[in-house]
């Protein structure tokens, strides 16, 4: 049932089935001897054997939607399709789906071309009752593809919308539909000499429309900057019509309509084309490794370079527990050449013309090193470079041994951000250490700007009887934190239902009702994402 080269994730857990890799002897050991982590009793419930309802579609919904999509093969109703567009990638998605838990599959998966057949889609479902989740690459970790379910919704997968519409090499921009996988969109824009230059973890997988609708943020952001400041125009369809946003680099011509669509997670309309800046390929890419005693000295050195220059194009530092982990080289965990040094290890990589990069990497060593940093060699940072998409395998491999490992973020000013560390930290130790599964808390910083940085957590433990219920207080804790100690609830991975009851808190009543207002406009019914990133009424 795939479409030409666009193949699915694996169903119960992430990225290509052939790249799923069993932990190394060393590390389940050391799991069960350091958190007391042993494999559960029983085995993952398998595809064949979901309890799948039948679709609530309608026979008048079915000829409906295959009116606007032009033809049956771009209606999909069948239990394996549907179960591949069931929530994304989060551990407690992954958990829900392998003991079974269907309650969110889509009574259909529908496959537009155009902007056209999504409006067509979107009137077909508002005549119909039907919601709609907008469905990309399905790499959300927050919740935003398991809407408030008060009826039936349909899956709008973008796969089809995948091409490259335009390029101005003048300009250096291109408009592309939002179904495109990062690594073709690279391929695509590679043919003309451009990069967009943005990675995220998700990169393999996650689609240009995605990136835009959570306000993605990639690896090289230091240097490229985040999704969000890369675009520069926008076409949105609503229930209520079309939405155009961005005509110019800049604009005084009133508030910024963009910002409206741009970490709107598909409550307010389907992002159905994206004009974004662009920049040559580099001539040069280079990654090396530096040690820094402290966490402390460390973030200090990137604050320097992040304020004062010369800003590198990737910039990340582990903290004391990561680095021992080695959890920024993710794919040599566990193997004899593994680094267990001590202090915090900061990536430091350089993108850009040969003479550029050259000059930046000679200051920023002077920062370094006046800063305490040891220079350690390309070595760790090409092997971060390597292994930079592998984590998500990692935690694949660990659920599959019976630890629980999740992910959260938030990012602060720099001066709050010490605090910000500690309360998170504490925050998520006291929670799952009075449930009697002490954890292991790593960090990094990943994303830095002039006033502040990002703070990417990683918790490993034992999974407990419930691991789905057993998380949610510690999920509780640390968003509290986060906003106790001035953080924003989430920097890149978005709002999706996890981070909700924070970010009403963050956006205030005013705020929250501003967006209701937007969302009645554009979306009367209610149909789209219902209950992502808004409450319902």
């Amino acid at each position: 049932m795939n479409m030409p080269d666009v193949p699915d994730m694996l169903w119960n857990g992430w990225g290509d089935p052939a790249r799923t890799t069993p932990l190394p002897d060393t590390v389940t050991g050391l799991l069960r001897d350091l958190l007391g982590i042993r494999p559960r009793a029983t085995a993952p419930v398998a595809l064949d054997a979901l309890p799948v309802p039948a679709s609530p579609l309608t026979d008048a919904a079915r000829r409906a939607l295959r009116e606007a999509v032009g033809g049956d093969e771009h209606v999909r109703t069948d239990p394996e399709s549907r179960v591949r567009r069931t929530r994304g990638k989060s551990t407690p998605d992954l958990l829900r789906i392998r003991r079974g838990d269907v309650t969110d599959v889509p009574a259909a998966v529908v496959l537009p071309a155009d902007h056209d057949e999504v409006l067509a889609v979107l009137r077909a479902c508002a005549a119909h009752g039907l919601a709609v989740v907008p469905f990309g690459g399905g790499t959300s970790v927050v919740g935003g593809l398991a809407p408030e379910r008060r009826r039936p919704f349909v899956a709008l997968d973008l796969r089809r919308m995948n091409r490259l519409l335009a390029l101005d090499p003048v300009s250096r921009t291109a408009t592309l539909q939002p179904g495109l996988r990062a690594p073709r969109a690279e391929a695509l824009l590679a043919e003309h000499g451009f990069t967009l230059g943005h990675f995220p973890q998700s990169y393999e997988w996650a689609t240009l429309g995605g990136f835009a609708a959570a306000r993605s943020s990639g690896q090289a952001s230091a240097g490229y900057g985040r999704f969000d400041e890369m675009v520069l125009g926008l076409t949105l369809a609503t229930p209520e019509g079309t939405l155009e946003a961005g005509r110019a680099p800049r604009s005084a011509a009133g508030p910024d309509l963009r910002q409206l669509v741009l970490g709107s997670e598909g409550a307010f309309g389907v992002i159905t084309s994206l004009t974004v800046r662009l920049r040559p390929l580099p001539q040069t890419r280079l990654y090396e490794g530096w040690r820094f005693a402290s966490f402390e000295e460390g973030a200090t050195a990137l604050r320097k370079l992040a304020q004062d220059g010369p800003r590198p194009t990737v910039l990340r530092l582990s903290d004391e527990t990561e680095t021992l982990v080695g959890l920024a080289q993710p794919d040599a965990i566990g193997s004899p050449g593994s680094r267990r040094d001590t202090g915090c290890l900061a990536i430091v990589g350089y993108e850009g013309a040969e003479e550029d990069t050259a000059h930046r990497r000679q200051r920023a060593a002077d920062v370094l090193r006046a800063c305490g940093g040891t220079f350690l060699g390309e070595e760790p940072g090409e092997r971060w470079a390597h292994g930079r998409y592998a984590a998500p395998y990692l935690r694949d491999a660990l659920l599959d041994a019976g630890a629980f490992v999740e992910t959260l973020e938030t990012a602060a000013f720099w001066s709050r951000l010490p605090g910000l560390y500690a309360a998170v930290r504490e925050a998520l130790t006291t929670a799952l250490t009075a449930a009697g599964t002490p954890p292991l808390v790593m960090c990094h910083i990943s994303h830095v700007y002039e006033n502040g940085a990002s703070l990417y957590f990683t918790v490993v433990s034992a999974q407990g009887e419930d691991p789905v219920a057993h998380w949610a207080p510690a999920k509780r804790a640390a968003n509290e934190a986060i906003g106790a100690a001035g953080g924003t609830i989430s920097h890149h991975h978005g709002v999706g239902t996890d981070h909700r009851e924070g970010y009403v808190r963050e956006a205030g009543p005013l705020g929250v009702e501003a967006l209701r207002a937007v969302k009645r406009r554009l979306d009367p019914a209610g149909l789209l994402n219902p209950g992502i990133l808004l409450p319902l009424d």
